[in-house]
């Protein structure tokens, strides 16, 4: 686990495309602009002359090398900077173009615009390089691109190029030094000096487009059920006093009400008010007007309003699937052959394989964890432990029908992974996965060689927990399965107590696909405990439950920060030691008091305040689940607060998106998943990671630099920090559907 953050309670930023190791991240979409029109007309009538700069920040390497990434896939290279160059040593150049790669950012190119790139360029022995002005993202064409013939005299290279396609903010100019004419080439150097890039020509640039034009009421876009609380956003320069409900087929006024008085949103730097019509009950189809702010999307009332969305949300499970077919009855276009079906390799043991196919696909890469895994079996057994009502058996999986909830046909599915992923002494290895990301692909093209990488401590706790909940959730359903599931979560509980407390794990260097590092397993341990407690009374765990509580861990209900499942779980017990039921109460009760602090100081309630950590749509949908296993615990209720939490997530924010796929008015269609990339349409059903104000990639970095937290937030592919998706982003959302229904 994570120390827990008190503005966001459960941040857990996600790991699965880290910026210095991958050129796998992802076109380009608009950008929201909170500005009003006319302003943002005015600066595109008198853009900012591109003229008169180098565009390449320490083009000269006077300091050092830093602005540079490097990567390496198949290729061994050294990258240094030496005597005020830039030189790469390769003892490997691979097989693939890219397989060694330079590159370097942080410049924008303007569609019509003429610019010259000059710099000198040598190498030990002769050989080609390609030179290339790429899209950072999705395919990664060029912009401009040409083979380079190097020598070992530096020779001086001008080039010109004219952008032809539309503005990029975040584009990069690298090198690939792979398998260009040969393979296997003899060690040698390549140096690079002097780096200009000038727009010589800007007579001809093409006037950029002023961004999504959204309105200045937010709502949930999806709609709100009959009795649930239901307040809309106003912002703009000048706020209304009075608010419409109206019938969005007549245009009839059937309710009107009073809007709050204004407040300044921090989070937003905004002026705002709240317009709340939670009396209003009848079904139907509406939008809010107003005289100043103008009206918002529509939205709908009724009691079923979530089953189409939820169902969704539960379905991309399914899309996620890997080591089998998906089939036209059910993916439709998402349909593909099985993926990923080879035996994998141990990375510490290169003579042993081993078969590991199954389970889901983590994010918008094909890597699958352990550890996030479980936290999204988790979210979806505790949401069918206690909504069991709220699950259909007809998502359109290829079990629906069967008899059994089809949240629970594909839970059991990456359970079957897990068993393969698990040792005969009991430890559970953390991933397996690639050596680096995949290109932009469908999962069937990616055939590397996978590796099944070691034992933690944290995936063996986060494991035996699951497997804990699962023993309980599928007696009634299949208990020779279920008594697997319990042998396995004991298992790996003997495990964890030989095992020494703390190895967190880490990547071996050549491996850059998502780590999920923590160094802290204290949170695991108790959750793996409680867990085992809950599910079978045995005193033994009780103990150990009481000892942690005793000490240091984190709460929380991300993939790092477990202990939140940990104090529900033993808070849910039969038998709970007194005093440590009230330590587990306390944590609890912490976290809840500062989620309601800060959805109380902000117009959209929303559940964060100031850092918007990467994944923060998960941050949100996980403190709406504290609330409600609060609640559960307590006989407290936090309702209110609870469901608008899932109101941000589905359009009630002041990105004006709902951040469901495929629902809603405004929903992201620049998703950074690889399936949705290659087949040029956004799978429905997705929750994106939302508003990243650490701009924890390039276009981000670009685009949002100076904006205020909660609006960091845009709809490309290319941002995979904010526009990312992830299983576990997908099980508390689902979480909240059912416990709304």
């Amino acid at each position: 686990g994570q120390s827990a953050e008190t503005d966001a309670m459960v941040s857990d930023d996600v790991v699965t495309e880290e910026d210095s190791a991958s050129e796998n991240e992802p076109e380009q979409t608009e950008i929201i602009e909170e500005a009003p029109k006319e302003t943002v007309e005015e600066e595109e009538e008198e853009p900012v002359s591109l003229m008169g700069y180098n565009m390449i920040a320490n083009g000269d390497f006077a300091e050092g090398i830093d602005n540079w990434i490097s990567y390496l896939n198949q290729g061994q290279a050294d990258f240094a900077c030496v005597d005020e160059q830039l030189v790469v040593t390769i003892t490997n150049n691979g097989s693939l173009m890219h397989s060694v790669q330079v590159a370097v950012g942080d410049f924008a190119l303007y569609e019509g615009c003429e610019y010259e790139v000059s710099f000198d360029a040598c190498s030990s022995i002769e050989r080609d390089v390609e030179y290339r002005i790429q899209i950072n993202g999705g395919d990664y064409h060029y912009y401009n691109q040409e083979i380079l013939h190097l020598t070992p005299e530096m020779q001086h290279f001008d080039i010109t190029f004219t952008m032809e396609e539309a503005d990029d903010p975040a584009p990069r100019l690298c090198f690939n030094m792979g398998n260009i004419d040969a393979e296997g080439l003899a060690e040698h150097t390549i140096t690079y000096d002097n780096f200009e890039m000038y727009c010589i020509d800007e007579s001809g640039r093409v006037g950029g487009s002023s961004g999504v034009d959204t309105p200045d009421v937010q709502v949930n876009q999806i709609g709100y059920l009959p009795n649930a609380a239901k307040i809309a956003t106003l912002t703009g320069e000048t706020l209304d006093t009075t608010f419409d409900v109206v019938d969005a087929a007549n245009g009839e006024v059937v309710y009107s009400g009073s809007v709050s008085a204004p407040m300044e949103n921090s989070n937003t730097a905004r002026t705002e008010a709240q317009a709340d019509f939670s009396d209003f009950t009848t079904p139907g189809v509406y939008k809010i007007i107003t005289e100043n702010c103008g009206e918002s999307y529509e939205f709908t009332i009724g009691n079923d309003v979530y089953e189409q969305a939820m169902d969704a949300a539960v379905k991309m499970f399914y899309f996620q699937r890997c080591g089998e077919a998906l089939t036209d009855d059910c993916a439709d276009e998402f349909a593909h052959v099985a993926c990923h079906t080879q035996e994998a390799v141990y990375y510490d043991d290169q003579n042993r394989t081993a078969d590991v196919s199954g389970g889901w696909h983590d994010a918008g890469d094909y890597g699958r964890y352990v550890v996030p895994g479980a936290k999204a079996v988790a979210d979806l057994l505790l949401a069918y432990e206690l909504y069991p009502d709220a699950f259909s058996d007809s998502v359109g999986i290829p079990e629906s029908g069967n008899g059994t909830p089809d949240v629970l046909d594909e839970v059991r599915y990456e359970l079957e992974w897990f068993f393969k992923m698990q040792d005969a002494d009991g430890g559970v290895h953390h991933k397996v996965t690639c050596a680096n990301f995949p290109g932009t692909v469908m999962p069937e093209e990616e055939t590397e060689t996978l590796y099944i990488l070691p034992v933690s401590t944290t995936a063996t706790g986060t494991y035996a927990a699951a497997m804990a909940m699962a023993a309980r959730v599928y007696e009634d359903v299949d208990s020779a399965f279920a008594a697997k599931c319990l042998s396995a979560a004991e298992l790996a509980y003997d495990y964890l107590e030989n095992a020494n407390g703390g190895n967190g794990y880490r990547n071996p260097s050549d491996i850059v696909t998502g780590e999920y590092g923590d160094g802290n397993d204290a949170d695991e341990r108790l959750w793996a405990a409680a867990e085992l407690f809950r599910t079978t009374g045995d005193s033994k765990y009780e103990t150990a439950v009481a000892q942690i509580l005793n000490g240091d861990y984190p709460g929380g209900f991300g993939w790092a920060d477990v202990g939140y499942y940990g104090t529900y779980a033993y808070m849910t017990s039969d038998y709970p030691d007194n005093s440590a039921y009230a330590k587990a109460k306390t944590c609890m009760e912490t976290g809840v008091m500062a989620v309601i602090a800060n959805a109380a100081a902000d117009t959209y309630q929303s559940s964060i305040s100031g850092n918007y950590p990467w994944g923060s749509n998960m941050t949100i949908a996980n403190n709406g689940m504290l609330l409600v296993l609060y609640d559960v615990v307590t006989g407290e209720d936090h309702q209110d607060v609870a469901s608008a939490q899932l109101d941000y997530l589905l359009g009630n924010n002041g990105n004006s998106y709902c951040f469901l796929t495929g629902f809603g008015t405004l929903s992201p269609e620049g998703t950074h998943h690889r399936p949705s990339q290659s087949l040029g349409t956004t799978l429905p059903g997705m929750l994106v990671g939302g508003p990243n104000n650490g701009l924890d990639d390039p276009y981000a970095a670009a685009v949002l630099v100076n904006t205020p937290p909660a609006l960091c937030y845009v709809d490309n592919e290319q941002s995979y920090s904010c526009n990312e998706i992830t299983i576990y982003w997908n099980s508390p959302l689902v979480f909240l559907f059912a416990a709304s229904k």
